[in-house]
């Protein structure tokens, strides 16, 4: 095993055992297309070699090519098509995002390794529901960055190409001028691709560690539907709200940094492009606009991944209380009717499950936790009142989530940015452009 997952015990009966032995072989080899992907985008930093290239390639495309880009290439004599008079917003803003997110994954994979950092050190004691539904999120991720990253990267070489290839005569060149042309547009390709996958892999990663925590506490919400003690719901749940804080500390500062940085970016857009002064068009504020874009696409990946982590773990406290009073009237039942078969109150539901609307109708409004359908009649179980009004107590005392530095990601957090955000962008249009 790697570090960080030595120290788990092996003893126990043979089926853990057995089950520990076969999750471990099996997500070392889903780890090893990862580590491999990683390793092609040069941000992997598990010997002394591939560090120094990583660094490298960070220092050449993140900082070194765009400050190039930027002093070199400014083009101050170029018409208005070719002007660019955004690009110092452009190059600050993803430079500065691709520098924290860099820095952050370089610590977390350092600090904790890949294993570790994903939680696979920890799926050996997850159902086999949890272990392939989070096997097929890690390979959806990698998907799922390609949405984001090609599309950018597509509309950036269009624009790249045709600057380059109709304003050549206005650029400063060394040599030949189709040659330093042509580096320099790959060059700018190869940074602004760098960047925006760092980016975005960050994030993306994020989002796994959350569905982990999502499918386990789907998985934990089966624990209702059957007969369990207190003390076994308990210390599941104990064991979420641990995972889902070390995953707060480890995400807080990005988060928040994230968030400030995003922020910063868009104001300096629209400060830029709503002076008196600026002369905004496609070709202009093309490669601006298309930043943007993307800088806030991956602020909403974490948000949402957030928010929705949040929003399932709370969700537990409605469905512990649905279980709490449909236990309790299925025991007012058969103590007032004294006549009531002890089996068929076994196996008949106080309130018997009825649809009146199809399935298709909630469509996906409906949380998977928190439903209109009633707790099944085999999730009546022998455990006391005080039991189950204690367990619910503790439910509403404590919820579980993503948070930041004390501040939990929820709706309503995200409503008081929003609000706080557009408050910001009103007062600056106020200055800008006079608006009332």
């Amino acid at each position: 095993m790697e570090a960080g997952g030595g120290e788990e015990p092996l003893i126990g009966d043979g089926r853990r055992s057995v089950t520990f032995a076969r999750c471990v072989s099996h997500a070392q080899d889903e780890l090893q297309s990862f580590r491999s992907y990683l390793r092609w985008m040069c941000v992997d930093q598990s010997n002394a070699w591939t560090a120094c290239l990583s660094w490298s390639m960070f220092l050449i495309f993140a900082i070194a090519v765009p400050a190039a880009s930027h002093f070199l290439l400014a083009c101050s004599s170029c018409d208005a098509k070719h002007a660019r008079p955004f690009d110092g917003v452009v190059q600050l803003s993803l430079s500065s995002l691709a520098t924290l997110s860099f820095v952050c994954l370089s610590r977390f994979v350092r600090k904790y390794g890949l294993r570790r950092f994903l939680f696979f050190d920890k799926l050996w004691d997850e159902s086999e529901t949890v272990r392939d539904g989070y096997t097929d999120q890690l390979n959806r991720s990698l998907k799922i960055l390609s949405i984001f990253v090609l599309p950018c990267f597509a509309a950036e070489s269009a624009y790249k190409i045709w600057w380059y290839a109709s304003g050549a005569s206005q650029i400063p060149f060394l040599g030949n001028v189709y040659l330093s042309d042509t580096v320099a547009c790959i060059m700018e390709l190869c940074s602004w691709l760098y960047r925006t996958m760092v980016i975005f892999l960050v994030c993306v990663l994020f989002r796994l560690i959350c569905s982990l925590q999502i499918l386990r506490l789907q998985d934990f919400a089966k624990l209702f539907q059957v007969d369990s003690d207190v003390a076994s719901v308990l210390s599941e749940h104990l064991r979420i709200r641990r995972h889902l804080r070390i995953i707060s500390h480890r995400y807080r500062a990005f988060i928040l940094w994230a968030l400030v940085l995003v922020t910063g970016s868009q104001f300096a857009a629209l400060l830029v492009t709503t002076k008196s002064t600026a002369d905004v068009n496609i070709y202009r504020a093309g490669e601006l606009a298309l930043c943007s874009m993307a800088l806030v696409a991956a602020l909403l990946i974490l948000l949402r991944s957030a928010t929705k982590i949040t929003h399932k773990a709370q969700s537990v406290t409605c469905l512990a209380a649905k279980w709490h009073i449909c236990a309790t009237l299925d025991d007012s039942f058969e103590a007032n009717d004294g006549e009531t078969p002890v089996a068929q109150a076994a196996h008949d539901p106080v309130f018997p499950v009825r649809s009146t609307e199809s399935e298709s109708d909630a469509g996906d409004e409906e949380d998977d936790l928190d439903n209109s359908k009633l707790i099944p009649e085999y999730a009546y179980s022998t455990i006391s009142y005080q039991k189950r009004q204690a367990l619910v107590t503790y439910f509403e005392n404590n919820r579980a989530g993503i948070t930041v530095y004390g501040f939990t990601l929820d709706r309503t957090t995200l409503h008081t940015i929003f609000g706080i955000e557009l408050s910001l962008v009103l007062w600056l249009l106020g200055k800008t452009i006079g608006i009332s």
